[in-house]
């Protein structure tokens, strides 16, 4: 099974929308299909605050990683946060969210971005050694704290 990642485009807009509802219904989280696809829309045409990858094959993705866009004076410019990265369950743990995880960076710092970001939760165990494993590191100093707006 392959990590490839493609750039979503206008076309992957359904297959995409499917993937993140099945992530968004494993976690719990709320919202509706139309929600989902409104915030994924301008995703995939092009909007220059973010981009949506397809893991895996085009036509078949096995999964997503959705990358937001901002700046930071203490990296030195444009930095990037994972938003949500996912795999379908019956392909996980054969090193394809490594695999992606590494090829991901790699395409972000060619396109000028200096860092890249990511939240994970502190009991996940094997989310923190995945990410531990791609090269992210935690920031002991600093935790990320978010407001509704």
């Amino acid at each position: 099974m392959s990590a490839a990642l493609h750039l979503a485009g206008p076309e992957d807009l359904d297959r995409l929308a499917a993937l993140v509802a099945d992530f968004h219904a494993e976690e719990g989280l709320p919202g509706s299909d139309a929600t989902r696809r409104a915030a994924l829309a301008p995703l995939v045409e092009g909007i220059p605050h973010g981009a949506a990858y397809l893991i895996g094959p085009a036509r078949a993705p096995i999964g997503y990683v959705i990358v937001t866009f901002g700046w930071s004076v203490e990296f030195g410019g444009l930095d990037a946060i994972i938003d949500e990265i996912y795999l379908r369950r019956a392909v996980r743990n054969r090193g394809i969210a490594s695999e992606a995880l590494i090829s991901l960076p790699r395409a972000l710092a060619r396109a000028g971005v200096k860092a890249l970001h990511l939240e994970v939760d502190r009991e996940n165990a094997s989310a923190r050694k995945l990410y531990a494993r791609a090269g992210f590191e935690a920031r002991e100093r600093y935790m990320l704290m978010s407001r509704r707006l």
